[in-house]
């Protein structure tokens, strides 16, 4: 069953550039950036340009296009914070955690033991600037 998208949903807005983000990767079909209520240093969000919900409501060109973009940006975390491994979970629907209503994967560097939980708190904007721009530094590809 399809979900009814929501255009008013933040990462929507990101998109349309009328909220901002922290930029680590973009191309045709993908935005990666920091996530402003980190689980963790180093936490990325990856997102497709399409309207979709969840990962039941995007198209194949998209669901492509985004693990290309997540392995980038996965291989460039580890580099850049030092770290042998990283975890990368998405949600569906409010029920499963999911908290903005637009498919989004979650990058983080090493495991899910000893991290902050999802939506706890806002990070530094700095302190992710500086992450950001470690981590773009290693993308390669």
């Amino acid at each position: 069953m399809e979900s009814t998208y929501d255009d008013n949903n933040i990462f929507a807005k990101i998109l349309r550039g009328e909220a901002p983000c922290i930029k680590i990767f973009e191309d045709e079909e993908t935005l990666a950036f920091m996530d402003v209520m980190p689980q963790t240093d180093g936490h990325i969000l990856v997102i497709p340009k399409e309207s979709a919900t969840t990962i039941y409501d995007l198209s194949d060109s998209a669901s492509t296009a985004c693990m290309r973009t997540v392995r980038l940006v996965g291989k460039a975390v580890e580099k850049a914070m030092e770290i042998d491994g990283s975890t990368v979970f998405q949600h569906n629907g409010k029920v499963a955690g999911q908290s903005v209503p637009h498919f989004h994967f979650h990058v983080l560097p090493g495991s899910l033991f000893g991290i902050k939980g999802h939506t706890a708190e806002f990070a530094d904007q700095e302190k992710l600037k500086v992450i950001a721009e470690k981590i773009r530094a290693c993308i390669t590809g």
